[in-house]
């Protein structure tokens, strides 16, 4: 677990996947009954994803422990983020011990949770009797219904969805935000810088979801600077690099090196689906007109 607990607080209770419009509504009320009862706010994550440990099967998620934390850090101000560590132990904890073990290590005085969270052995631990015996130990419990925006109820399972249809504009008016990729530089073919684009390439966490294959208009994130770029996701199939997808990222107007650097990729705009091209000639002469697509789509948005 990590945090930095010293007074009672008001814990979110979630996985938080990707901080969505949903999640914001928990985060929102946290701080809101943290104000009115003076406690300090957090929010209460896992280190993996109760699914996965659940199933054996690996769920493709849309963001890092580091991009919880980040988001919920700049976008609602709350410093406290817990990540609970979850194993097969955790997942056969019954659940009023699992409740009892937040009120103990972290002071809890009062849970927020969502309609639909659950926790403990065979998650047998739903909303209704989490607020009953938060009742009985005088802990406040508030559970938050279901959020929609036209019609549809804003999880992150649908928005995985979007992401992987490469229809991020779309997965931003859900999350709330633009969708985060974040990853370590590591070094590559410099394909780009023979062509006169040098790119940085991010390595891809197995675990976490790519947008489909193809070129978008982004901003980099790099030492609490952010630059415009153009990153292509893909398999660069015209030079027959296999079925591995890769995360490029081309910065405009910027030089360094920024080799094994952590790195925050925000999609902003899909601007065409990845494709091969019969010469590098051709190739040169997309990505040229990526580069002015992508600081066209940019300029925009920013103005």
């Amino acid at each position: 677990m990590s945090a930095n607990i010293k007074d009672k607080t008001v814990i979110a209770l979630g996985f938080f996947d990707g901080v969505h419009k949903g999640h914001a509504e928990l985060i929102k009320l946290a701080k809101k009954r943290a104000q009115e009862i003076g406690a300090s706010p957090a929010v209460l994550s896992f280190d993996a994803s109760p699914e996965s440990v659940i199933t054996g099967l690996q769920v493709s998620l849309i963001s890092s422990m580091e991009i919880r934390k980040h988001l919920v850090c700049e976008l609602f101000g709350v410093e406290n983020v817990i990540f609970y560590h979850f194993d097969k132990n955790v997942m056969a904890m019954k659940w009023t011990d699992f409740i009892d073990s937040l009120v103990s290590e972290f002071s809890a005085c009062h849970f927020v949770i969502g309609h639909d969270f659950s926790c403990g052995y065979k998650g047998e631990g739903k909303p209704e009797l989490i607020r009953a015996y938060c009742a009985e130990k005088k802990i406040g419990c508030d559970i938050v219904p279901k959020f929609q925006l036209d019609g549809i109820t804003v999880s992150s399972t649908y928005i995985r969805g979007l992401i992987a249809g490469g229809n991020i504009e779309r997965a931003a008016y859900f999350l709330g935000h633009p969708y985060i990729f974040a990853g370590t530089v590591s070094g590559g073919r410099r394909v780009g810088r023979n062509l006169g684009t040098p790119t940085i390439n991010l390595k891809c966490p197995p675990e976490l979801i790519l947008p489909a294959n193809g070129v978008y208009a982004t901003r980099v994130l790099v030492d609490e600077k952010t630059y415009n770029a153009v990153t292509n996701v893909g398999v660069r199939p015209t030079f027959d690099d296999g079925d591995t997808q890769s995360v490029e990222s081309y910065i405009f107007d910027f030089s360094g090196n920024l080799y094994n650097k952590s790195v925050m990729v925000e999609f902003i705009r899909f601007i065409r689906f990845e494709r091969r091209f019969e010469n590098v000639e051709k190739l040169r002469e997309q990505i040229e007109n990526d580069c002015a697509a992508a600081r066209k789509l940019l300029s925009e948005i920013d103005n």
